[in-house]
């Protein structure tokens, strides 16, 4: 994604954060479903987001305060646009910073709207289980605290 923005608005003028990129890239390539996008200058961010939504494989961007509102985060760690990828699509930075030579499985991802939910299975009952949005991080919560 970096390489087409650059192409498009020229060197520095946007910045593609991968929050998947991390030097273990044995599943992932350090590609991910997620990127937040900085406009620094020369393009608008209008121009940047019609951009992106144009390319193909791209599932979404939002504007930051519309991404915040819809993902809960924090709105002074996300850039001026979210961009989640489709199921089968990944997103990159610049094309020489991911070398995929190293994989030895298939590529798979992490970040997007399709991988969200995941399903959870325990050993024992909940009889007391409060009906609620449950996501990764109350894991503990309901192990500690609602499993009999």
């Amino acid at each position: 994604m970096q390489d087409v923005l650059d192409a498009a608005y020229g060197q520095d003028s946007t910045r593609v954060i991968l929050p998947i990129t991390d030097p273990y890239v044995v599943h992932h390539g350090a590609l991910g479903s997620y990127a937040t996008v900085y406009v620094n200058r020369g393009a608008g961010v209008d121009a940047v987001h019609d951009r992106i939504a144009a390319l193909p494989g791209i599932d979404l961007v939002l504007p930051r305060a519309a991404a915040c509102a819809r993902f809960e985060l924090p709105e002074n760690r996300v850039g001026d646009l979210v961009v989640v990828s489709e199921r089968l699509t990944v997103i990159g930075t610049r094309r020489s910073r991911h070398d995929l030579s190293g994989l030895d499985a298939p590529l798979r991802s992490h970040g997007g709207i399709s991988e969200q939910r995941v399903p959870l299975i325990a050993n024992r009952p909940a009889p007391d289980l409060p009906a609620r949005r449950w996501r990764n991080f109350d894991a503990f919560d309901l192990g500690l605290n609602h499993l009999a």
